[in-house]
């Protein structure tokens, strides 16, 4: 079963899952280490590795690392079209269709396209989406594109369902790193109750209740890295409460 089967299995199940997001700029070994021991015992479903910049020479030994010492699967997250790795499970094909970016959309995917194909990566195409998290966030500030009005949630929604109707098999909306607040349950609960595919929300969660609460708005994937990085052990409780959300939720 590949990862974007297992995501589609535990949907179906009605299971959420919960992925730790990984910044390769910011971990050595002995972070690593504590974090995949941490989330071995907790766990976890994915790691996620990637961001925004990625200005150090690490995600290769990053992800080698993370499939050295355990068996959770690795997902890229990219920043751009640089920042790939042929060692991980998967990569989430992201195209930003909340912004009006060219080569966001389609432009850097032209440029990278041969070198993913070679590299084996089990591709999932995904409709990225920023929603406004109450501070500038690095990946707004790269991408040059306005996130989506944390109220509007009816622009969310449409916006999920043209992504699905174009193909993508995720639609991920993302606050930002650092955002000073996660986005609103009743936008997850207007998108998630529009589309089909696995819904991805991530930025701002910083507590296991509101984890719980986004899960149970109908997130399907619960992606938190800057709280984590803060306290590592929030991993046994944030995985705690997302795996807790009942089944028929």
């Amino acid at each position: 079963m590949n990862i974007y089967q297992s995501l589609e299995k535990q949907k179906s199940l009605g299971k959420r899952s919960f992925a730790v997001l990984i910044d390769p700029d910011k971990v050595n070994e002995l972070i690593l280490d504590e974090l995949i021991d941490l989330s071995t015992a907790a766990k976890v479903d994915y790691f996620l590795v990637g961001g925004s910049l990625v200005i150090s020479n690490q995600l290769d030994y990053v992800v080698q690392h993370i499939k050295k010492n355990c068996t959770i699967p690795v997902i890229l997250f990219p920043g751009s079209s640089t920042h790939i790795s042929k060692y991980a499970d998967a990569l989430l094909y992201l195209s930003l269709i909340s912004g009006r970016n060219p080569e966001l959309l389609i432009g850097q995917h032209v440029v990278s396209a041969p070198f993913i194909k070679q590299s084996g990566l089990e591709v999932i195409p995904t409709g990225y989406m920023l929603i406004d998290g109450g501070a500038p966030t690095t990946v707004s500030y790269i991408s040059n594109a306005n996130p989506i009005p944390a109220d509007k949630n009816e622009i969310a929604m449409c916006t999920a369902m043209a992504g699905e109707m174009l193909g993508m098999k995720l639609i991920y909306m993302d606050a930002g790193s650092g955002a000073k607040r996660a986005i609103t349950e009743s936008m997850i609960e207007k998108v998630s109750q529009n589309i089909s595919v696995p819904l991805i929300i991530g930025g701002g969660i910083t507590d296991p209740e509101k984890a719980y609460i986004n899960c149970k708005a109908g997130a399907d994937l619960i992606v938190i890295g800057n709280a984590i990085e803060k306290d590592k052990n929030l991993i046994n409780e944030m995985a705690a409460a997302i795996h807790a959300v009942p089944v028929n939720s």
